[in-house]
C-alpha cells in the first residue's frame, strides 16, 4: 500500500473484454497511464473538486428536502418504507443532478442497472476461477451485462446531444458533462477524450457513486437505530448544535465529532468496497521476501483490516467512541479532540475509501451526503422496525456488501422542518 503503492496502482480487468461495451475506456479500471493520470486530475481540479462540490450544495439540500418530505408523508399516514431503496433513490438523483442536470431513472430503472450491474459484475468476476472457459459466458452473465450497459449508453448518449444543443446558453449552470464535453471538444487538450470515454466515466461514478454511498447511510442507520444509547446521544449532539428550530446543514458537521465518528465507525466495520482489486506492473517485484510476478492479480482484504483485533479493541463491535480520542490512541476514551485523526494518510489501519494513487476520487463527495443525511434521518424521525426491535444485521453480497434484508421501517416525525411551510 505504500512502499510499493506504484507497482501495484493497476486493477485487474475481469471477465471477458466482450462484456464491455466501453472497452478501454473505463476510467476504474483504466492501466495507470496518462489516459488514467489526466481523469484522476480532471477530478480532483474540476469534476469533484472542492469548489465544484460547494457549487452544486443546492442540489444536495433539495434532495435531502425532498427525501425528508417523502419520509413526513408517510409518518403521517402511519406506513413503513424501505430505507435501503428510499437512500438508492436519493443517491443516484444527487449524482444525476450533479453530473447531467437531470434525474433520469425512476426507482425501477435504478434496481435494474445499479443493483443488476453490481450483482452481475461480481458473478462475472467469479467466472474468472474456471480459467479460460470463463471467458465462454457459461452462465450468460456477460449477455446480462451487455444488456444493461446498452441501455443505460441510450440513455446517456440522449443526454449527451441535448447537452451539445445548449452549449450557448449562457443561463444555465455547467454539470459535469458540460466540462467534460469541453474537454471533448478542445483540439489542444492534453489527452484528447472519445465519446465512449466520457459515457464509461458517467457509468462509473453513478454506479460506484450511488450503491457505496446508499449502503454506507443504510448500514449507519442499522447500526445506529440499534444502539439506542449511540443514537440518543447523537440526537442530543444535533440539538446542542443546530437547536430545535431549523435543519441540519453540511456546514454544521465540523462542529459535530460524534457524527463523524458515527459514521468513521459505520465505515470501518461496513467498508463500501470489502477488498481492494490490485494487479501488479510488468515488472517482477519483491515484498517481505516473497517473489511476486509481473501481472499479479492481488485481492486486498479492506474489510478483515479494519476488524484486526490487532489493531481494534472488540473490533467487531460498533463504539463510535474508539475515534474520539486523543494521542495515539484509537481504541477508547472520552476525550472529543482528534475525530478527523484517521482520515488517510499513512494510516493503513482505517482505509474505507481505499488508498494511494487509486483510492476513491469522490470521498469527499460521498462524506458530505453521508453525515449531513444521516444527521437529518435522526434529526427528524424516530425510527421503529418492521417486524421487530433490531434491524437483521446479515451482510448480503456484491461488490458493495450491503444488508441482506430491506431495512424497512416506520418513521415517526419529531421533527418537521417543513411544518410552517405546508
Amino acid at each position: 500500500m505504500k512502499t510499493h503503492d506504484l507497482n501495484f496502482c493497476y486493477r485487474p480487468q475481469f471477465g471477458s473484454s466482450n462484456d464491455f461495451l466501453y472497452k478501454g475506456s473505463y476510467f476504474i479500471t483504466a492501466p495507470y497511464g496518462p489516459y488514467w493520470r489526466f481523469m484522476k486530475k480532471l477530478c480532483v481540479t474540476k469534476l469533484l473538486s472542492s469548489s465544484q462540490l460547494s457549487r452544486f450544495m443546492h442540489i444536495r439540500e433539495q434532495e435531502l428536502e425532498n427525501l425528508l418530505k417523502y419520509l413526513v408523508i408517510f409518518s403521517n399516514e402511519n406506513k413503513s418504507t424501505d430505507l435501503c431503496l428510499d437512500l438508492t433513490t436519493y443517491t443516484n438523483n444527487i449524482l444525476c443532478l450533479m453530473t447531467m442536470g437531470t434525474t433520469i431513472f425512476d426507482k425501477d430503472i435504478i434496481r435494474c442497472l445499479v443493483r443488476e450491474f453490481m450483482h452481475v459484475g461480481a458473478k462475472l468476476s467469479m467466472g474468472e476461477v474456471f480459467g479460460p472457459l470463463g471467458k465462454l459466458d457459461l452462465f450468460g452473465y456477460g449477455k446480462k451485462l451487455r444488456k444493461i450497459v446498452g441501455e443505460f449508453d441510450k440513455i446517456l448518449e440522449s443526454f449527451l446531444k441535448e447537452h451539445e444543443e445548449r452549449i450557448n446558453n449562457e443561463d444555465r449552470e455547467g454539470d459535469m458533462m458540460d466540462i467534460l464535453l469541453e474537454v471533448y471538444r478542445n483540439p489542444n487538450a492534453e489527452v484528447r477524450l472519445t465519446r465512449n470515454d466520457i459515457k464509461a466515466f458517467f457509468l462509473d461514478i453513478l454506479l460506484a457513486g450511488t450503491d457505496t454511498s446508499s449502503v454506507a447511510m443504510q448500514w449507519a442507520m442499522a447500526e445506529i437505530i440499534n444502539n439506542p444509547i449511540i443514537l440518543n446521544k447523537l440526537r442530543a449532539e444535533i440539538e446542542s448544535v443546530v437547536g430545535p428550530t431549523r435543519l441540519i446543514r453540511e456546514s454544521d458537521v465540523p462542529k459535530m465529532p460524534y457524527l463523524q465518528a458515527c459514521v468513521k465507525e459505520v465505515l470501518r466495520l461496513h467498508p463500501p468496497a470489502p477488498f481492494a482489486l490490485r494487479q501488479s506492473s510488468d515488472q517482477d517485484c519483491k515484498i517481505n521476501g516473497y517473489d511476486v510476478k509481473a501481472h499479479t492479480r492481488t485481492l486486498i482484504n479492506v474489510y478483515a483490516i479494519m476488524r484486526d483485533p490487532k489493531s481494534w479493541v472488540n473490533p467487531e463491535e460498533y463504539i463510535p467512541e474508539r475515534f474520539l480520542v486523543s494521542g495515539d490512541e484509537i481504541n477508547g476514551g472520552d476525550d472529543y479532540e482528534d475525530v478527523n485523526k484517521m482520515d488517510g494518510g499513512d494510516d493503513f489501519r482505517y482505509i474505507p475509501f481505499g488508498f494511494g494513487r487509486r483510492g476513491c476520487p469522490g470521498s469527499s463527495l460521498a462524506l458530505r451526503v453521508i453525515h449531513v443525511t444521516i444527521g437529518a434521518l435522526i434529526q427528524c424521525f424516530e425510527w421503529k422496525i418492521n417486524g421487530g426491535d433490531k434491524v437483521n444485521m446479515e451482510e448480503g453480497s456484491s461488490f458493495s456488501v450491503g444488508l441482506a434484508k430491506p431495512l424497512v421501517c416506520y418513521p415517526v416525525t419529531c421533527f418537521n422542518p417543513f411544518e410552517n411551510c405546508l
